[in-house]
């Protein structure tokens, strides 16, 4: 169970990566 939760948390953690990223390559333009 602790497994699935800390996979879940690194995926969320990856994605707010990437749109953060994303959204602050977009303001700078």
């Amino acid at each position: 169970m602790q497994a699935i939760i800390v996979a879940i948390v690194g995926m969320v953690v990856i994605w707010g990566g990437l749109v953060a990223s994303i959204v602050h390559a977009v303001r700078k333009s």
